[in-house]
């Protein structure tokens, strides 16, 4: 190698050495920067797992904003924890849970003066837990092949071995069907593959609007568990998930030879309640009616119409309907009564009921029946005679058979008896006219409603104590729970805002007794419907009333004496 050659390289290496010397100080220097950092436990979870978000920052006196993190994020309760021996600053860490499946961004968050990078987290579908896990859930439908507009039970049970300190349990209704919510939440316990479990039981009442296929999404539960010994020394939580599996139904179209209107159950029963064996003619007989549906909700078009019976008037109440949820699927109960006025003597016949309906087992079109009554009626006590038999002249000492006499004697035996009309017609114009003083007096007594008050509309008047008790004996209730919000002042929005204004416990414990036999299958809906006629017998008591604060209806009779 030539001197010129060793000349060169000495002049080249200085420049070289000091772009690579000023590059590892630029580097450095921005490591230097970096000061707040943000990095993940994991880069990948399972939708409802817990993942654990740590802050590191070299700033003093400063903390995090985590709010951006609610968009994607259920968010625990942050900690901060001092770093030693390495100067100011601190580590923060929050445990996150992934409200959705895919990749999640954890967005930049604030600290200080600083921002952290955004983080991409790769989030899997919920492991679908197996029965006899820590928690699990389970889905039942009472009829996977249901008809069109049939009313289908689902029952949702969320079972776990565990105790849970909170947790949200969500069932997505499906496309082309109605998905309502049933009742409140039962509890119980089970005892699966040797492991105790406790349970709550959701139900739901589903009606399919179009026939196909028709796929029920899959139940989901997020929760949080009472922490173990280690877990509650360290601080930490432990977030349960689980998530069922969806149902596919296969929903059946009506029938072209179907029967109107269209009521698809799994079997009807139609009995009398009460049915007469003799009358009188003019005299109401009372019918009752009970129709008992398999697979019914009140929404179907199930109907008991008033007979046609020839020589009677018959009058008809409205219908009392009662829901349960039994052996998993809707059970509904419809009870009708009837007023019979005969109106003749003789022989009444009371025509059969009949009731078309779809056997949704089967598959066939089905009726049920009640068969036809036939009694005897009797002549009215109260007819009025118009002939008297040869000889009951002699016997007439009343008046009435005077006035019958006068009837079918000759005129000239009549007219004594003729006398009497003239003094009844001066009486009843007497009575007439004390009646009219009367009422004038009660008028001018009371004073005038004032429009409006307590916002009732002008001249409709609240329900009564007595339409309470009509309801409470006769329509469903529903109508019981309208009239008690409509009596309440101001009128109520709901049955829980009147079961939370009422000042009588024993009122609303009849109520939420109602409740839970007609729609959580606790209790018998007879004998709740008996402690509510007599809570309710002297009509509701409301919180704020006179007699409910002690203030005095009336002022007192005689006046306290004021000091001379």
């Amino acid at each position: 190698m030539s001197p010129a050659h060793h000349r060169v390289l000495p002049l080249r290496a200085p420049p070289r050495l000091a772009a690579v010397a000023c590059l590892a100080l630029l580097l450095a220097s921005g490591i230097a920067q970096a000061a707040t950092r943000a990095w993940l436990d994991r880069s990948e979870a399972r939708e409802g797992e817990t993942v654990t978000l740590n802050i590191e920052t070299d700033q003093p006196g400063v903390a995090p904003d985590y709010a951006p993190l609610e968009v994607g994020f259920e968010v625990g309760t942050p900690y901060r924890s001092t770093r030693a021996n390495a100067g100011p600053g601190a580590l923060f860490g929050v445990r996150l849970v992934p409200r959705r499946s895919g990749n999640v961004e954890v967005p930049a968050l604030q600290v200080g003066r600083e921002r952290t990078a955004p983080l991409l987290l790769q989030v899997a579908p919920a492991r679908q837990a197996a029965r006899g896990g820590e928690v699990f859930l389970e889905t039942r439908v009472d009829e996977p092949s249901p008809w069109v507009q049939q009313s289908v039970g689902v029952t949702l049970r969320l079972y776990f071995a565990t105790s849970l300190l909170s947790g949200e349990l969500t069932q997505e209704p499906p496309e082309g069907a109605s998905l309502q919510r049933i009742g409140d939440d039962a509890t119980g316990r089970e005892r699966i593959g040797g492991r105790d479990y406790q349970y709550v039981e959701r139900r739901f009442l589903l009606v399919p609007e179009r026939s196909g296929p028709l796929q029920l999404p899959a139940p989901r539960f997020r929760g949080k568990a009472a922490p173990r010994f280690f877990d509650d020394f360290f601080g930490t939580e432990r977030s349960m998930a689980a998530e069922g599996s969806p149902r596919l139904l296969q929903v059946r179209a009506q029938p072209a030879d179907a029967p109107q209107p269209w009521l698809p159950l799994r079997g009807l029963e139609l009995r009398y309640l009460q049915s007469p064996r003799t009358g009188r003619a003019g005299e109401a007989l009372e019918l009752v009616v009970e129709a008992r549906a398999d697979g019914a909700s009140a929404a179907q078009p199930l109907e008991l119409p008033a007979p046609r019976v020839d020589g009677a008037q018959v009058f008809a109440e409205r219908a009392e309907t009662t829901e349960r949820f039994v052996d998993g699927r809707p059970q509904l109960t419809v009870v009708r009564r009837f007023a019979v006025v005969p109106q003749q003597a003789g022989s009444l016949v009371i025509p059969a009921m009949h009731v078309p309906w779809w056997d949704a087992t089967s598959g066939q079109p089905r009726r049920a029946l009640l068969p036809a009554l036939k009694l005897e009626v009797g002549a009215s006590a109260q007819a009025p005679r118009t002939t008297l038999p040869p000889g009951s002249q002699a016997m007439a000492d009343d008046g009435d058979d005077a006035i019958a006499s006068g009837l079918s004697a000759d005129p000239g035996q009549a007219r004594p008896a003729s006398t009497v009309w003239p003094w009844l017609a001066l009486l009843l114009a007497l009575l007439w006219l004390v009646t009219l003083a009367w009422a004038l007096r009660l008028r001018a007594r009371g004073p005038a409603p004032v429009a409006g008050e307590d916002g009732d509309p002008l001249g409709v008047a609240p329900p009564t104590t007595a339409d309470l008790r009509h309801a409470l004996d006769a329509d469903s209730f529903g109508e019981a729970v309208r009239l008690l919000q409509a009596m309440a002042r101001p009128p109520a929005a709901d049955l829980d805002e009147v079961v939370a204004r009422l000042a009588d416990p024993r009122q609303r414990e009849a109520l939420q007794a109602m409740r839970r036999a007609l729609w959580a299958g606790d209790g018998d809906p007879s004998a709740a419907r008996v402690a509510l006629r007599s809570a309710f017998r002297d009509g509701p008591r409301w919180s704020g009333d006179p007699a409910d604060d002690g203030e005095e209806l009336l002022p007192p009779l005689y006046p306290p004496r004021q000091g001379r």
